[in-house]
């Protein structure tokens, strides 16, 4: 489908060309509101088993961030892999049918709140697949190209789907994020590149100068930055990927809190505010928003302060 037929909040124009003008609100963290919906995500497809079994409860988290305030969605694809259905015994066509519905839902969530909206297709990294917290230190013992074999299969066919963008997200180290791109590479959807940070560097623990280069001369890469860390390593790796690539920058944080697991909960208290939020925007963020315990309340805060993005 041609990108000036597909349904956007501003029709004919490219979240490219928006992003140059403006900054817009992303949603928060879809896994928290379908837990607070009375969703089991215990599964090992985590959110993505939805897709097949409710996907009622995601179109209705979906809507609760539209109505929050969200302008862009982030689909429920983050966990959704040929491999992960398949041991689940759901066939590569079924498992093909889901995934893409999984931006079709995200579109019609707009519609239920009387909005319309961008939907970028989430493309998690390989450790999300193994469900055992791998995206978190990367370093899975394969190589570049087994990477991009991996990862091009299902983003072939979320892009297939007509997403506005393909968000390339919690990356935790180069070489997965050099796979991702090379996998994306001819689809003809634009990109965003997100990587999980800590202490100023990817999760594997190279310098965010060097990761966030790796965008700088793409041209499908229309937004470079960091999600799923703390609101406290934001900042830095903000000012850092705006410098490094002069492009617009992405960033949606978790809350804060920390999570125990001897405990199986969540400590200590948020600090993810709009006050920060603007010092992000001031240093170049243009796509804010929220991951893990940010709710739809915080982004309803976050849109509705005064001098929000």
């Amino acid at each position: 489908m041609d990108s000036s037929e597909r349904t956007s909040p501003r029709p004919g124009r490219l979240l490219a060309d928006v992003l140059a003008e403006e900054t817009l609100v992303l949603d928060g963290g879809l896994s928290n509101q379908l837990q607070d919906q009375g969703c089991d995500l215990s599964d090992a497809l985590w959110s993505a088993r939805l897709l097949a079994d409710a996907p009622d409860q995601v179109e209705a988290a979906h809507t609760a961030y539209v109505r929050a305030g969200a302008q862009v969605l982030i689909t429920a694809s983050y966990q959704a892999t040929f491999e992960g259905f398949g041991r689940r015994g759901t066939g590569r066509e079924r498992a093909a049918e889901l995934m893409a519905g999984s931006v079709a839902l995200a579109r019609r969530a707009g519609a239920a709140a009387g909005r319309e909206v961008w939907v970028a297709a989430s493309v998690g990294p390989y450790g999300a697949m193994l469900a055992d917290g791998s995206e978190y230190r990367g370093r899975y013992g394969l190589g570049v190209r087994e990477l991009e074999r991996f990862h091009r299969p299902r983003a072939k066919t979320l892009a297939a789907a007509g997403p506005d963008v393909l968000a390339l997200e919690t990356v935790p180290d180069i070489d997965e994020a050099e796979a991702m791109l090379e996998a994306v590479r001819g689809l003809g959807t634009p990109v965003w590149l997100s990587y999980t940070v800590a202490g100023g560097r990817t999760r594997a623990g190279q310098p965010l100068t060097e990761a966030f280069s790796l965008a700088a001369g793409e041209d499908q890469v229309i937004a470079v930055g960091v999600n799923c860390c703390d609101p406290a390593d934001a900042g830095e790796a903000v000012a850092t990927a705006a410098e490094v690539t002069g492009k617009p920058v992405v960033v949606y944080p978790n809350s804060g809190e920390q999570w125990d697991a001897a405990g199986r909960g969540w400590t200590g208290r948020g600090t993810f505010t709009p006050e920060r939020v603007r010092d992000w925007h001031r240093a170049g963020a243009r796509l804010v928003g929220g991951c893990c315990r940010v709710g739809p309340r915080d982004i309803a805060r976050l849109a509705a302060a005064p001098e929000s993005p």
